[in-house]
């Protein structure tokens, strides 16, 4: 990060109003807030909150994706990681002895630092871990060809396990559902827990969860899909829906899967990967 970065994001950050909007967006994690959640919260009327929001948007510190006719708002935990690497770059000349624990908040490659994993851990969450996860999960498992390992988790997960209806689908789709289970994000923070290069949120709904920092993470994403709990209607209109869901999975993720890994840096990667979560872009570029 160049100097003159860092003293925007910093001077962004140099209002009292704008610092609380971003410790409330970091507390929501990355299924973001609308503005009006975050209005209320702060207390600011909305022309007040716009004039910050953007502010902050210029400095690449939060960034807004579109969820039907509303902007939702989410901050950028590696552009602020990159913020704070900067500015601890220097400390005691880099001899981590001396700066006790602060040398562990930058990446080793920088912020323009390439992804080269020989295999990427990829982590899917959803809150009940039964769905929308669990597909991807599988889905990008089967079309992996060694580069990807996903795994899917979430903050309360459903003490039954997957949908009934998800397997049977994901298995007459020839998927292995063997493995397949509802599980915490708490597995993916512990001591010995598998270092994840991707995070990537799949709720449709702002439950206003914390989640938890998965160590290590290069990048996080959000691609807000429909609830399979909440399909109404026959059983084919139910099996339709599914049907749907797991096609918009599938482009989003053989989309990702075609991402050049190794020439993009992390910024750029992110950007390409939040570009996945709107629908018509995902569809103009399968």
């Amino acid at each position: 990060m160049e100097s003159t970065t860092a003293a925007f994001a910093f001077a962004a950050l140099g209002q009292e109003t704008r610092l609380d909007l971003l410790r409330v967006l970091l507390a929501a994690g990355p299924n973001g807030l609308a503005a009006g959640d975050i209005a209320a919260r702060l207390g600011v009327p909305p022309s007040t909150l716009s004039f910050h929001l953007r502010a902050l948007d210029q400095a690449g510190l939060i960034a807004a994706t579109r969820q039907g006719r509303s902007l939702i708002y989410a901050a950028q935990v590696d552009r602020l990681r990159a913020l704070l690497a900067f500015l601890a770059d220097a400390c005691c000349d880099g001899d981590p002895t001396r700066c006790g624990d602060l040398h562990r908040i930058f990446a080793p490659d920088g912020e323009t630092g390439r992804m080269k994993p020989a295999t990427f851990n990829v982590l899917f969450l959803c809150t009940r871990n039964s769905a929308r996860s669990i597909m991807a999960e599988a889905i990008l498992n089967g079309m992996a060809e060694g580069r990807f390992r996903s795994f899917s988790a979430g903050s309360d997960p459903l003490q039954s396990g997957p949908l009934p209806e998800v397997l049977a689908q994901l298995k007459g789709l020839g998927h292995d559902v063997s493995g397949l289970r509802s599980k915490s994000w708490d597995e993916f923070t512990s001591p010995g827990a598998p270092r994840m290069d991707f995070v990537i949120a799949l709720c449709d709904t702002l439950n206003l969860q914390v989640c938890p920092d998965f160590e290590g993470t290069h990048v996080t994403a959000a691609w807000p899909l429909p609830d399979p709990a909440k399909f109404t209607g026959s059983a084919v209109e139910r099996a339709t829906l599914l049907n749907e869901l797991y096609a918009a999975l599938h482009r989003r993720l053989g989309i990702f899967t075609s991402l050049p890994f190794g020439t993009l840096d992390r910024m750029a990667l992110k950007a390409r990967i939040d570009e996945l979560a709107r629908p018509l872009a995902a569809g103009a570029r399968a």
